[in-house]
């Protein structure tokens, strides 16, 4: 991925600011994305996933940025995420809840003109139970398990939801939908199992849409596309597929400062429990940003920073509010108190900085904290 944004003038920003990190978010990077997305879909139409806060990016400055572009479909998780959504999105969009309502929230869901996911039974008949109380039609996504085992009604409930779904007039079905466990590997043959597995609910319901690929199943095969593709984290930045010859843009950059620099002697031990110890004389810098805002400590001895394009390494373990970087591979002088670090950026992806905590990128992106100052391009 393309460093899409730029450093020039982040350490004078640290400077005037105060902040002890900023985490860019580049808006119109996500705007091509998801343009790219579609024209890859099409004739699909393609909705925007923007569960946990847009994965933590900020679902409302970036709902607003994809409605321009033309998105009409949003997805988040639950059903607070769709309350706080629905009230910044025109009457023409639809907010749609993953995981449905839970018992006591139909009657809420219903007034904001909120679309659940229904994932059981029992989803089915609460949400019926509700559209015959408000003597009104009340809309829906029902969603089938084809071999993840996570949501979904599953296989042996078709039938009896089918034969629901012929006698309830209370509920439009707007899309039925399933979600493809293996789709950022091509290779899985999970993914023509699911598949097999979705022509059959298709067919059992076939007067409704199918809405089936993620961001990873939009690269398969056009046939897993259906009539709406859910894309999430390649809508900011991450791979879909691992090794994609040309990826997506870049969206997030996180730059963080320095609190402290020193020169240590050989031995000194570094950080909790000294984990670390030096060499040789070292020059060592601590950075304000730890566990606490979304650095996973097993990045300990593992992961790095960059500074105009060298390699910092972390040497000792990561704390709560702070990490330890070995810079004596820069010139001397070159990093001071105040000085910021790339963490995100062009010299490290978010698949980096994952690789190294032995995680996947959507845990990075989504655990990034709320005290970075973030800034909006």
């Amino acid at each position: 991925m393309g460093g899409a944004v730029q450093r020039s003038g982040l350490d004078e920003m640290a400077g005037k600011g105060g902040a002890t990190g900023y985490l860019t978010v580049d808006l119109s990077a996500i705007a091509r994305n998801y343009l790219r997305l579609s024209a890859m879909a099409a004739p699909a139409r393609a909705a925007a996933v923007v569960k946990a806060d847009a994965y933590g990016l900020g679902a409302d400055r970036i709902a607003k940025k994809l409605y321009a572009c033309g998105c009409r479909h949003f997805f988040v998780a639950q059903f607070d995420e769709a309350l706080r959504l629905r009230p910044l999105l025109a009457n023409d969009a639809m907010v749609f809840v993953l995981n449905g309502l839970q018992p006591g929230n139909e009657m809420a869901c219903a007034r904001e003109g909120i679309v659940p996911v229904i994932n059981s039974l029992e989803q089915w008949r609460q949400w019926a139970a509700a559209a015959r109380s408000l003597d009104r039609q009340l809309p829906a996504v029902l969603q089938f398990d084809t071999g993840m085992s996570r949501l979904g009604v599953p296989p042996q409930e078709r039938a009896e939801l089918a034969e629901l779904v012929n006698v309830e007039r209370g509920i439009k079905v707007l899309f039925v939908m399933s979600h493809l466990a293996s789709a950022d590997d091509p290779e899985s043959v999970q993914n023509a199992d699911q598949f097999i597995e979705m022509e059959r609910v298709a067919a059992a319901l076939p007067q409704f849409p199918v809405c089936f690929a993620n961001s990873g199943g939009i690269f398969l095969d056009k046939a897993y596309h259906g009539a709406l593709v859910r894309p999430g984290i390649a809508l900011y930045g991450g791979l879909p597929i691992a090794g994609l010859a040309d990826p997506l843009e870049a969206v997030v950059r996180l730059d963080v400062a320095v609190v402290q620099t020193r020169t240590v002697p050989a031995g000194t031990r570094v950080g909790y429990s000294g984990t670390h110890v030096a060499a040789g004389e070292t020059r060592l810098a601590t950075i304000a940003a730890g566990y606490a805002d979304g650095l996973p400590r097993s990045l300990s001895g593992r992961g790095a920073v960059f500074c105009d394009g060298i390699r910092l390494p972390i040497v000792g373990r990561v704390s709560m509010d702070s990490i330890t970087v070995d810079i004596s591979a820069l010139p001397e002088g070159r990093l001071r108190f105040g000085s910021l670090v790339e963490v995100l950026g062009p010299h490290q992806t978010l698949e980096h900085v994952a690789r190294d905590a032995g995680t996947i990128p959507y845990e990075i992106l989504t655990g990034l904290g709320r005290r970075y100052e973030r800034r909006y391009r």
